[in-house]
């Protein structure tokens, strides 16, 4: 990301993952999604030229890396970095909100709300 709209931490963190789609492909990922495959089959129909588009963002933004599994074609294998998995509090605390006051919300999913950012040590401002 080149610049920010203010000095503002909820400015900068909607500058870096408050777009359409940028969270849903974190939820896949924090629920067990790799593939640029398994992306497209999410209930939210993601089109190919925008997921094509946030992952480049995403990986440029250190929130994925990717990773080749077949040369020819090549294809990769996204996985959530630090920075990515930090924003996991920030998903369940959406759907735990969503569900409560967004009409027609599904409660939030058992997957994604028993998920642990790292059960050995908290995340820090620092990381």
């Amino acid at each position: 990301m080149t610049s920010l709209r203010s000095d503002c931490p909820i400015s900068g963190g909607l500058d870096l993952a408050g777009d359409r789609w940028t969270l849903l492909i974190l939820r896949d990922m924090f629920l067990g999604k790799r593939r640029y495959s398994d992306f497209l089959s999410s209930a939210e129909k993601i089109t190919t030229n925008i997921l094509a588009d946030r992952l480049v963002k995403m990986e440029r933004a250190g929130l994925i890396s990717k990773k080749p599994y077949q040369q020819r074609p090549v294809r990769n294998e996204y996985r959530l970095t630090p920075m990515g998995r930090a924003l996991l509090p920030v998903l369940q605390q959406m759907s735990l909100w969503a569900a409560r006051f967004v009409d027609g919300a599904a409660g939030p999913e058992d997957a994604l709300m028993t998920r642990a950012i790292a059960p050995s040590r908290p995340v820090s401002l620092a990381e």
